[in-house]
């Protein structure tokens, strides 16, 4: 499976600390695997499937897509839980 990030993800995953980032990074991996490992849960209100997996009080929003053969992941957004519902 082939992991892509939005640029304001990428940003706001640099900018973390290295605790933290290798947290999110855990995180992330898990979700690659078969089935995905983590607290997630499909968001309401969006039609193209988007979920969100909870790591502490960070929630990373992604969605998997099938391109032909190829899975792809895409983290659409990564922030704190006051921030990111917004």
């Amino acid at each position: 499976m082939k992991v892509e990030y939005s640029k304001k993800a990428a940003k706001y995953i640099s900018a973390l600390d290295r605790p933290t980032k290798q947290r999110i990074k855990a995180g992330i991996e898990g979700l690659t695997e078969q089935p995905p490992k983590g607290d997630i849960k499909t968001l309401q209100g969006y039609s193209d499937g988007r979920k969100r997996l909870r790591i502490g009080k960070y929630r990373i929003i992604f969605n998997i897509t099938s391109d032909g053969k190829i899975e792809i992941l895409y983290i659409i957004n990564v922030d704190s839980r006051g921030d990111i519902y917004k």
